[in-house]
């Protein structure tokens, strides 16, 4: 089954990521698509927010990979954006993964064979200037619980 939930503004998005971010657990994995300005970086930042970090959290185009601390658990966030499957192979990305803390991977459709079977895909559609759409797949026992957990909170469209 897959969810929408509809964002009109930069306060939407901050709640979806609360909402997320009070379901999943250490060892999660959001797997993040949409277009350039669609809004990936705004819902990581959101997110990285609502786990506890305290950072400033931006895009890690060029480093790839952001390590932060939250009080909740660690914050790995993934830009692959700039590489290809190959150097992506090498980076040993299951270690984060299935770590200790919860993994957002920007484009991550780039790396998809490389992605745990298990996650939650996040695709971000912009609607116009103020209206995104978030379309939401679970994938795996796990997180098709998360989802239903926020339809009974009314969090999806």
């Amino acid at each position: 089954m897959n969810y929408t939930y509809i964002s009109t503004s930069l306060t939407d998005t901050d709640r979806l990521a609360q909402e997320l971010a009070s379901v999943l657990v250490p060892g999660s994995l959001i797997a993040l698509e949409g277009e350039l300005a669609a809004g990936k970086t705004a819902f990581s930042q959101a997110f990285a927010r609502a786990i506890g970090v305290t950072e400033t959290v931006n895009s890690p185009t060029f480093t790839i990979i952001k390590e932060y601390e939250g009080t909740h658990c660690p914050f790995y966030h993934m830009d692959v954006y700039r590489i290809t499957l190959a150097e992506a192979a090498e980076l040993g990305l299951e270690d984060y993964y299935y770590g200790s803390g919860i993994t957002l991977v920007e484009w991550a459709s780039r790396i998809g064979e490389l992605l745990p079977l298990d996650r939650l895909d996040i695709d971000i559609r912009h609607v116009n200037v103020e209206t995104r759409e978030f379309h939401v797949q679970p994938h795996g026992l796990v997180y098709e619980e998360v989802c239903r957990q926020l339809a009974e909170r009314g969090v999806w469209a």
